[in-house]
């Protein structure tokens, strides 16, 4: 059995029409919305049976403690698993686990079993909000002497390599119920990156995919170099015991890859915090090095079921680009509005659109009722002098301190929570982290825990179908592409590559020579969403001059000085417009 578990403001589904012959029967096929409730997305596989149920029922009652909630909507989603159980088991497996925490005081709803239904939620954004499980019947675990047998059977295996990789193959997209700006049909139309089974929810990326990610982490260098940020890397393999310290164990363990190495746990990183504490801890610091800000492109990996994969947006393996800032109380605000205007600075060159929203402490928290008066009073502070509108959202920030998260808004008018600036007085704490101040005295930092993009994988979906693939200049894998307009234009025309490219060494430029119409090579050059298509001919030759077809114009500029495309193209990757 697999489950994810959604903790949401709210919920709504409609059933539409029948999936199963033998749905179950409905009275009432009208709209049901559920507020603040755990959403138990539930796959009942083969071999599950009551004890797994019990499973079931003993991680929903868990995690619903955790959040503090009593409303429990249970909906089948076959999506989850490949290895469904038959109809007439899930639906009874579904209905035991109903009835029995409607027993025990829980308010359920059960979604209907064999519909296709619509629906609509709005998940919370805490760390407990999203959790994936997976429950095996004890008839399907394995023994000690199976586990030996097996073991023994893996030493000893004798495998074929041409048999091995016809089993691998690349995962195929079915880009049937998806719209032509979906970034996984954008990825493969542009050849940016791809996915396989033999790495699931892990992203491959191609030459020109890998050229937009490292463009943007040029971009967010360059704006954190300026905002004096000093940047680190810390293992991706980490001992199981910094966990237990930091919290996670206790909180994401079952999202947690787990390796054994000399007879200790570790434990593939899920988040970048516990090492760069582990950072400011190597050496005694003094309040002359406050404010401390330290940032990190970090690689981390967390177990999803596979259902939940989607594309860049929901991925295993990802990159965050986190930063940590040790400060004193009085230095807190204005590292706060600082961190805003970095944030402001990154979302408006790519025109996006946010809105904000301040997320005060949740019932389960740590800390005194006076750390967290002082700490909202802060973030309130800075947004009220800083004139923003902003929502609150009470009850919402993380169990160590209140936050603010920026949703931005793309061209579809979807929003996307992406950056978030939260204040956390559990970590310095939990690693006893000092600094020695001006007496002499050893004090405690404050610390800030931000992140701009979130995701570079997810940042990049986004980007993709916000703009549909039309990235600007300094942004694109190809920006330049030159066309000859018969073969015995091709010297002058490899002579302006050679002049652009040692005018603008950093410029990204192919050619386009094959024996084919110059309508088909401007045709396929704006299929891959080139900037600009150079067309050089008889007259452009004899003149010394360019035909430049810019992207999104029908129509090509004639006669155009090559000095004065070359600067104004420098210019805008430079300035990166």
């Amino acid at each position: 059995m697999r489950m994810l578990t959604l903790h949401c403001d709210y919920i709504k589904f409609k059933p539409l029409k029948k999936a199963l012959k033998n749905a179950e029967e409905l009275k009432d096929k009208g709209e049901i919305q559920v507020k603040e409730p755990l959403v138990v997305l539930t796959a009942v596989e083969n071999g599950d049976d009551s004890k797994t149920v019990a499973q079931l029922i003993a991680a929903v009652k868990k995690t619903s403690g955790e959040v503090k909630t009593r409303n429990i909507v249970l909906y089948p989603y076959a999506h989850l698993s490949s290895n469904l159980a038959p109809p007439d088991v899930a639906l009874e497996r579904l209905v035991e686990a109903e009835h029995t925490l409607q027993k025990e005081g829980y308010k359920v709803v059960r979604a209907p079993f064999g519909y296709y239904k619509e629906f609509e939620l709005k998940v919370k954004g805490h760390p407990l909000s999203e959790l994936s499980k997976e429950f095996r019947a004890e008839s399907l675990a394995i023994t000690p002497k199976e586990m030996i047998h097996r073991t023994q059977e893996i030493i000893e295996e004798k495998y074929d390599p041409k048999q091995l990789l016809r089993q691998i193959s690349k995962t195929k997209l079915d880009s049937s119920k998806l719209k032509d700006n979906d970034h996984r049909i954008l990825g493969q139309k542009l050849d940016l990156f791809s996915f396989s089974e033999v790495a699931p929810g892990m992203v491959f990326w191609h030459d020109k995919g890998w050229t937009i990610y490292n463009e943007l982490i040029n971009f967010w260098r360059d704006e954190h170099k300026k905002a004096r940020y000093k940047e680190i890397s810390t293992p991706q393999v980490l001992d199981k015991k910094l966990w237990q310290i930091s919290g996670h164990w206790e909180k994401y363990r079952n999202n947690i890859f787990l390796t054994d190495y000399e007879g200790r746990q570790f434990a593939v990183k899920p988040m970048n915090c516990p090492g760069g504490m582990l950072v400011f801890k190597s050496q005694q610091r003094s309040y002359k090095e406050l404010p401390m800000r330290v940032a990190e492109l970090g690689i981390v990996h967390r177990q999803e079921l596979s259902g939940v994969l989607a594309g860049l947006f929901r991925v295993i393996k990802f990159t965050q680009d986190d930063a940590h800032i040790y400060c004193t109380e009085e230095q807190l605000e204005d590292e706060i509005s600082n961190v805003m205007n970095l944030i402001d600075i990154l979302y408006k060159k790519f025109n996006f659109d946010y809105t904000i929203e301040l997320s005060t402490r949740p019932e389960k928290r740590i800390g005194s009722d006076k750390l967290w008066d002082k700490a909202e009073s802060i973030l309130s502070s800075v947004l009220k002098k800083k004139k923003i509108k902003h929502k609150v959202n009470e009850g919402d920030g993380a169990f160590y301190g209140p936050k603010i998260d920026f949703h931005i808004k793309d061209s579809l008018n979807r929003t996307w929570q992406c950056a978030t600036i939260q204040l956390d007085f559990a970590m310095p704490e939990r690693f006893e982290l000092e600094y020695t101040d001006k007496d002499g005295s050893q004090k405690r930092p404050i610390m800030v825990h931000r992140a701009i993009y979130g995701s570079f994988e997810r940042f990049i979906g986004i980007l993709l179908e916000h703009l549909n693939g039309n990235l600007p200049a300094w942004l694109s894998p190809i920006q330049v592409r030159v066309l000859n307009f018969t073969d015995r234009n091709t010297k002058a025309a490899e002579k302006i590559i050679s002049q652009l490219k040692e005018e603008i060494p950093q410029l990204r430029i192919d050619s386009d020579f094959r024996n084919s119409t110059v309508n088909d090579k401007v045709r396929d050059a704006e299929m891959q969403k080139i900037n600009y298509v150079i067309v050089i001919g008889d007259k452009e030759e004899k003149a010394k001059t360019l035909a430049v077809r810019e992207r999104g114009n029908d129509k090509p500029k004639f006669g155009v000085k090559i000095d004065s495309f070359i600067k104004d193209l420098k210019e805008k990757i430079e300035k990166r417009v």
